[in-house]
């Protein structure tokens, strides 16, 4: 196994972001490291409000992000992530969150949505109607839909 040593003087730091990115699993199984338990499990397509911790100057507040959640990246390792987009104002806003931060307080999902997709880019070019996600597991028979008998009902019996 060869070893690769960092420059103190290279300006960019590119070399040591790479090879820390590279690392980052083995420290994380060295120091046992696993995703926080308290985060409920989401999917691309819920929709999400998510209490962030917000640092202004030298106090904190709660602040909240509710959104579609677009992607969900390595989501039990330590440095997984997740990525919500809402639109105010007619201006889309992205933000990603990490599972690990402790800047989020909790997440709680406020939606179920049914997509076919893992990563929901394309709703960036959509607006209006055409961006609404279906509800997982709706009585309207959309996507994800659980069903007995196969949609049909059973009929009663009257004893």
């Amino acid at each position: 196994m060869t070893t690769q040593h960092l420059s103190i003087g290279n300006p960019s730091g590119a070399d040591a972001s790479v090879i820390l990115a590279a690392r980052m699993p083995e420290i994380a199984d060295l120091l046992r490291l696993e995703r926080r338990g308290d985060l409920p499990a989401f999917r691309p397509g819920d929709t999400v409000r998510v209490h962030v911790r917000v640092v202004e100057g030298n106090r904190e507040r709660p602040q909240m992000f509710e959104g579609v959640v677009l992607e969900v990246k390595k989501p039990n390792m330590f440095d997984g992530c997740f990525r919500v987009r809402r639109v105010t104002h007619g201006v889309g806003v992205e933000r990603t969150f990490m599972f690990q931060s402790p800047r989020v307080e909790k997440v709680e999902v406020t939606r179920h949505g049914a997509v076919r997709r893992a990563k929901l880019y394309y709703l960036r070019g959509l607006t209006g109607k055409a961006a609404r996600i279906k509800e997982r597991g709706s009585r309207r028979g959309g996507q994800g839909q659980s069903s007995t008998m196969g949609g049909r009902r059973e009929a009663r019996s009257s004893a």
